[in-house]
């Protein structure tokens, strides 16, 4: 058996490993109505990823103190189940950990104490792993209250599929404790020099709808979980990394196929700059994503000399093309590339809305075995956020086209596009952050709508379009 058959193999073992629906969070209590966190139970880990054999620490506060136990959970198929259960830790005892002030650049960043630290096992796989934290009832009236941190287990071995979660934008739009994201500047949301830490449990999502049951887990469970957990339904042979770990070129190259999933906002420049090299040296990217590669953001490291725990806005891929003048009200230190001469699309203004993705080439080998024709769309598809503005790459084709109308009225053409790589590889853009979407719906997981527009869940053809996209990337 060929190594990559044999690694697809090994994913293909893990994922009939007895699954478990206890990942998911049953008991939350935000701490206002209309609030984001939940200082009941709350937390963060020490770093975005970790190999097995290093150890992470992770940070816990409760208010009132509680005990409290960590259920770790490696996030997955499992027969439907979706995720398997790791390990548990405690109960443990805690204490109420201090808010940070607000620094430079609006920075808060805790230096909490640590309440456990946590050797990763050498047999665990590659993967996202939610931690749940549940306080243990102390007297008949007090509840188990919940809530989740994350981390991601990264590995170095080739691999068929790279999914690179999008923690960058996790982080950025992250208002933990009390409104403070990178989008809460009283200047303007798309302030410059605006900082964010990964030292801060993750808030409830603070976009488009209301999930308060996936608070602590960053944006993964909402945009990038139905592609995890429909890779590795399929047999696809998986790594995961965090946005901090492709910052090298020699990253991308472990896969034939690299990933960037849901809402990939915001990339250090060393990112971009691997990120081109490696479509130069024959590595296919999917970009399933919508917004992506938009806000040039330079990672710093914490105040204790972790790396990369921190991002910074400082400028905008491209600068202000297109009409952004419109909505950019200040200069920006830095101003990178246009991200279009990557991804073969990018981000048009006005930035929001929804619609249907329509076909405009459905001959092209990406449509095989759809019957998708010319004009045919997938209902609700696009959104909310997209790419538009083909580049002037050679050879670029346009798939899909059509209007997303902001606010419902004001529309904004996107762009589904692929080119071709030098060798037998090629860049797909989906132009939505929806994709994923369109290919299933694990369990927790509940639909987005924004402006009037929501897609519909699974779709055989986004199924099918996926499956010859990864089918000619992996074969060659």
């Amino acid at each position: 058996m060929r190594r990559r058959d044999l690694l697809q193999a090994a994913l293909a073992l893990e994922n009939k490993k007895p699954g478990t629906p206890e990942w998911q969070l049953t008991k939350v209590w935000p701490n206002k109505a209309k609030g984001y966190r939940s200082a009941l139970v709350e937390g963060y880990a020490s770093h975005q990823s970790v190999e097995a054999g290093q150890t992470l620490q992770i940070f816990v506060s409760t208010n009132p103190v509680r005990r409290v136990t960590i259920d770790i959970f490696r996030m997955g198929y499992y027969g439907g189940a979706g995720a398997r259960h790791m390990k548990q830790l405690g109960p443990l005892a805690t204490v109420t950990q201090p808010e940070p002030p607000v620094g430079p650049k609006r920075l808060r960043e805790c230096e909490w104490q640590p309440t456990a630290s946590l050797k990763i096992p050498n047999d665990w796989p590659s993967g996202v792993y939610l931690g749940k934290l549940t306080c243990v009832p102390e007297a008949k009236h007090e509840h188990n209250w919940q809530s989740y941190i994350i981390f991601i287990v990264r590995d170095r071995r080739k691999a068929g599929v790279l999914f690179q979660c999008s923690d960058n934008t996790w982080a950025a739009y992250n208002k933990w404790p009390d409104d403070y994201s990178m989008y809460t500047d009283p200047r303007h949301s798309w302030a410059p020099s605006v900082a964010a830490s990964f030292d801060r449990p993750y808030c409830k999502y603070a976009q488009i709808y209301d999930h308060p049951l996936s608070i602590g887990s960053g944006e993964f469970l909402l945009w990038e979980y139905p592609l995890c957990y429909w890779l590795e339904a399929n047999g696809y042979d998986v790594t995961y990394t965090s946005n901090s770990d492709m910052i090298d070129v020699g990253q991308f190259e472990r896969a034939k196929v690299f990933l960037s999933v849901g809402h990939d906002e915001y990339w250090d420049i060393r990112q971009y700059n691997a990120a081109l090299e490696s479509v130069k040296r024959g590595v296919t990217h999917l970009y399933l994503s919508g917004n992506s590669v938009m806000g040039l953001t330079p990672f710093q490291a914490a105040k204790d000399g972790r790396p990369n725990r921190i991002i910074s806005r400082e400028g905008v891929y491209g600068g202000v093309y297109g009409g952004l003048d419109q909505f950019f009200k200040h200069p920006f230190p830095q101003e990178g590339p246009k991200a279009n001469l990557l991804m073969g699309a990018h981000s048009v203004y006005p930035f929001n809305g929804g619609g249907d993705w329509i076909v405009t080439k459905p001959d092209h080998w990406v449509f095989a075995g759809t019957g998708m024709k010319k004009g045919d769309h997938i209902d609700g598809l696009v959104g909310w956020e997209f790419h538009g503005d083909p580049a002037p790459v050679p050879d670029l084709e346009i798939l899909a086209e059509g209007d997303a109308l902001s606010g419902g009225t004001k529309p904004s053409h996107w762009t589904a596009t692929i080119y071709p790589g030098p060798k037998k590889n090629f860049v797909f853009n989906a132009a939505t952050i929806w994709w994923a979407q369109g290919l299933a719906s694990p369990p927790g997981h509940i639909l987005p709508w924004s402006h009037w527009v929501r897609p519909t869940g699974p779709d055989a053809r986004v199924q099918r379009i996926t499956t010859n996209l990864l089918k000619r990337a992996i074969q060659g």
